[in-house]
């Protein structure tokens, strides 16, 4: 059990704000799918996501009972572990949506590279623990990105381009915190910039196409752009106060696709209207806000680059996933953290969020 001092010094302003969304994303998850099922299932999908958040809820707390410390000593074997899953997933993973990312246990669909993303995380933290300020050259940096390059090519492979770009957040949030040279970042950013052209011709029709749409959705209004073309609208429909819960034209009659996983803050923006949308957008901004203050009042580097990264793929995540709905960013399949319908993208976040908690507690040496 918990050592009583420990306890207290758990930040109750993250539990909170976590447990807000997630109860905004069960009601909103019910709004989006409950028209679209069969009467006697008509709550499956709210009924199977609060079935995960109890079941994770206990898996948050397990987090709470060790030092995260310990997550460093584990790095090199949770590394291996996550090369396999991903390999595991090119020989026997499931096709969904032109894409082969799940695999199959029993009745449940897991996604390997969502929990790759914690993964790579705690494995970067490591790496980077030992050269914090040591970033200042080429070969200083090319084993850091060999270490990521690998999981990410698989990853890409998938094929998963919001993934691997999630990646790229991670990676350079973490090597900005660990110290790197700026010139040296600035040097790679353009250098990424310049291959730009190049990866263009190594993206799928399908990925080629949303980039497309994402400068003019009309272009293929009844394809590629109609995700965007009615997320804008349910958007724009909802006004300041929304349509009301359970009442948006757009996804209640399924105009909408994906209403209760990747465009889930559609739904949002219909029935709860800019003032609903503006408040989910607060509480992020809070659980981000508190992620940043864990990661500068750690009580190790370790501790800091761990928040870091957590923080990083939270944001990119929130960006990329709100600016695809508005209209402001590609389509590319990123779930919104703690609110869109799924097993493996709930689990990693919940982790992620008892790993902060785990962090703020032992911020300071406890005398037991």
């Amino acid at each position: 059990m918990l050592n009583q001092r420990l306890l207290r010094n758990l930040d109750f302003i993250l539990i909170a704000v976590t447990a807000l969304l997630i109860l905004v994303s069960l009601v909103i998850i019910g709004s989006a799918t409950h028209i679209n099922t069969p009467s006697e299932d008509r709550y499956w999908y709210v009924q199977r996501q609060g079935f995960f958040v109890l079941a994770n809820i206990a898996v948050f707390f397990i987090m709470l009972n060790f030092d995260y410390k310990s997550l460093e000593r584990f790095s090199g074997f949770l590394y291996i572990f996550n090369l396999i899953m991903l390999l595991a997933v090119m020989f026997v993973g499931q096709t969904a949506l032109g894409a082969q990312r799940w695999i199959q246990i029993g009745p449940i669909s897991l996604q390997p590279s969502e929990f790759s993303k914690l993964i790579m995380i705690i494995g970067l933290a490591q790496v980077l623990d030992k050269r914090t300020g040591k970033l200042n050259s080429f070969k200083d940096i090319i084993p850091i990105f060999i270490y990521v390059g690998i999981p990410f090519i698989l990853v890409l492979k998938q094929p998963d381009l919001g993934t691997s770009l999630v990646f790229m957040a991670i990676l350079f949030g973490m090597i900005f915190v660990a110290g790197i040279n700026m010139r040296l970042l600035m040097s790679i950013i353009g250098a990424g910039i310049a291959f730009m052209p190049i990866f263009w011709h190594f993206l799928k029709d399908y990925q080629k196409k949303r980039l497309t749409v994402f400068i003019d959705p009309n272009v293929d209004p009844l394809g590629s752009g109609y995700h965007i073309i009615q997320s804008k609208i349910a958007i724009g429909s909802g006004m300041l106060f929304g349509k009301g819960l359970f009442n948006g034209t757009q996804s209640q009659l399924n105009f909408l696709p994906e209403n209760h996983t990747d465009f889930i803050f559609a739904v949002i923006g219909e029935e709860l209207g800019f003032v609903g949308a503006v408040i989910i957008l607060l509480l992020y901004l809070i659980l981000l806000y508190r992620g940043v203050k864990i990661a500068g009042g750690a009580r190790d580097n370790f501790g800091t680059l761990l928040a870091t990264g957590i923080v990083s793929m939270l944001a990119f995540h929130l960006l990329v996933n709100v600016g695809m709905t508005a209209g402001i960013m590609p389509v590319t399949g990123i779930p919104l953290p703690l609110m869109s319908y799924g097993v493996s993208s709930l689990t990693t976040n919940m982790i992620s969020i008892g790993i902060l908690l785990n962090i703020y507690m032992r911020r300071q040496k406890i005398l037991f």
